[in-house]
């Protein structure tokens, strides 16, 4: 029964309930009588299942009840999904829709970490302000761990030494990308992003913030002002154990395999 009934629409689930409840629909069923509440191509296996039911002594009010249970089990997964996963956005509003605004979200995530925070950045700018949150709860939460994993660049024909790139980044990080007074986080960095021989340079991109091990935000955001607020931007709030352990443990290999170096 599940499998055929699961293929049909809310409304089809609920007229045929209906239906059957008010005896316009009668068991066995015919092709007549359902032909009319759900799609052509399902109307034979549907009569099929009924026919089934009816011949193991099914009432028709029993037929309704279950199909009324099916509906209030998928309405119930469904607000499920909807409350692990959010859409978040920064920029202009998309006129009647309603999503979390980028800067909100990463506010809120920052302000209740309790054990640990993972943030990787492309771009960081303006940062004393982004991060303040995050600042402020280290300073009140002092056994929470706190990891960055950020990209050094390099200008294109810049032929400065990768160690002074690096020693550049971390004082400016610092002095202007902290908040001053703040404990630090752990800062690492991808050395091939630095690289002496161009050949090899490559971009640390990824942009996403992870806390406790159970919330994962994945955006085209980075952590500037405009990347959080004035860009238009897409990303996703999880609220999933599984793939926060995933992300987090993803870069926690990839140190462990000496891909990145620790700057700070």
């Amino acid at each position: 029964m599940h499998n055929v009934f699961s293929q049909l629409s809310d409304n089809s689930l609920k007229a045929i309930a209906s239906g059957l409840q008010s005896g316009r629909v009668t068991l066995p069923g015919s092709a007549l009588q359902i032909g009319r509440l759900v799609s052509r191509d399902l109307c034979d296996a549907v009569v099929q299942e009924l026919a089934a039911l009816s011949s193991l002594n099914f009432t028709s009010d029993q037929v309704a009840v279950l199909l009324e249970r099916l509906l209030s089990d998928r309405q119930s997964h469904r607000d499920k999904r909807s409350s692990e996963i959010d859409l978040v956005t920064s920029g202009p509003a998309a006129p009647g829709i309603t999503n979390r605004d980028t800067s909100v979200v990463v506010r809120e995530m920052f302000a209740h970490a309790e054990r640990s925070v993972t943030v990787v950045g492309y771009a960081v700018y303006q940062g004393q302000m982004v991060f303040e949150a995050l600042a402020k709860r280290m300073d009140k939460v002092p056994e929470l761990e706190v990891e960055f994993f950020l990209n050094i660049s390099r200008p294109d024909r810049d032929t400065t030494k990768s160690d002074i790139l690096v020693s550049r980044f971390i004082e400016r990080f610092k002095t202007t990308q902290w908040p001053s007074g703040s404990r630090l986080p752990s800062v690492y960095y991808d050395p091939r992003s630095v690289a002496d021989e161009g050949r090899v340079r490559s971009s640390l991109h990824a942009k996403c913030v992870i806390v406790d091990k159970r919330h994962v935000f994945i955006s085209s955001a980075n952590f500037t002002e405009a990347g959080q607020q004035r860009n238009i931007e897409v990303g996703l709030h999880l609220n999933s154990e599984h793939l926060a352990n995933k992300t987090s443990l993803h870069f926690k290999k990839m140190l462990e395999a000496d891909l990145f170096r620790r700057a700070l």
